[in-house]
């Protein structure tokens, strides 16, 4: 395909991501009004906010480490201070940037720079992701299963979804006899043996992703509280987690607009009404873009110390 048209094409795809976005948040606006928008902002505390900036450095911490098994495995390794950095970075990018993936790229493609192998460094992004989303699939799943009251008409989707992620797996393993001598998937078997499933890598990268995927449900919890809602954590959990889940789709404008669409749904589904999902969903927003400003620090200082030699 010619160079104009994977451009073309890439624009494509990048502003259907935007109106995905923007459609969900226009047909809540039309269902629930702006009510439960502006009641998200007004709800926002000092103390929910300072309680998730500290949960998510925990969890910032434990996905960068989980970044640097994974960039270890395929060759590129680094510090962990320089991953926790470049990870605030790319949540506050994905954070305020569309479609909610354009911080991993910058993230790839910086340690790739920096490295001297770009390739290496976007796989090790893509298999840190796909790591991470895999364990918070399983994680989300269990809980419904093991949560059944509150998690009753959640399981169906649920299922779904891993059968799709089943059913992707299959094909993989079917083209074994066929494509798996091609280059591409030499490169599959190989990442997946020595990156991901490597006896060394693997515990520690569920335990990062597990430790991660809870500390972002103790930060929508927080939310919850926030609002003024009293449920239990049993009862708020599968929520928490199939919200969550739904906020890695990346059809979004900053962040916004899949997770209040399926905070809606979730809420009015167990019968605490799609208004106060949207509640919840906003002040989980703004907590979690609070929670990302070091990321902003380190953006403004790298750009300062690549403009320090032009101002000496």
């Amino acid at each position: 395909m010619p160079t104009e048209a994977r451009a073309f094409s890439r624009r494509i795809w990048t502003w259907a991501r935007v109106a995905g976005g923007a459609a969900i948040l226009a047909v809540l606006v039309w269902r629930v009004g702006t009510g439960p928008l502006v009641d998200g902002l007004r709800q926002t505390t000092g103390w929910s906010l300072a309680a998730a900036f500290a949960i998510t450095s925990l969890t910032t911490l434990c996905c960068a480490w989980r970044w640097r098994l994974v960039a270890g495995g395929l060759g590129v390794e680094m510090p962990l201070r320089t991953a926790v950095a470049a990870y605030y970075r790319s949540q506050f990018l994905n954070a305020t940037l569309p479609g909610g993936v354009m911080g991993d790229v910058h993230r790839a493609v910086r340690h790739g720079r920096e490295v001297g192998d770009l390739g290496r460094s976007l796989r090790a992004v893509a298999w840190e992701r796909s790591s991470g989303f895999a364990v918070q699939i399983v994680l989300t799943v269990g809980v419904l299963f093991l949560l059944s009251w509150p998690a009753g008409s959640f399981v169906p989707p649920a299922a779904v979804t891993v059968a799709v992620l089943a059913g992707v797996v299959a094909v993989l393993l079917c083209l074994k006899g066929h494509r798996l001598a091609s280059r591409i998937g030499r490169v599959f078997t190989s990442d997946l043996r020595d990156a991901i499933l490597a006896p060394r890598a693997w515990p520690r990268i569920l335990l990062a992703s597990t430790v991660a995927v809870l500390g972002h449900a103790a930060v929508f919890l927080i939310a919850v509280r926030a609002t003024g809602a009293d449920l239990s954590p049993a009862r708020l959990l599968p929520l928490a987690l199939v919200v969550l889940t739904a906020s890695a789709v990346p059809t979004n404008i900053a962040g916004w607009g899949p997770r209040e669409g399926a905070a809606a749904w979730a809420f009015s589904s167990i019968g605490l009404g799609a208004p106060l999902g949207v509640t919840v969903a906003v002040v989980y927003g703004v907590l979690a873009l609070v929670a990302t400003l070091p990321g902003a620090v380190v953006l403004a200082v790298a750009r300062q110390t690549r403009q320090m030699p032009l101002n000496s």
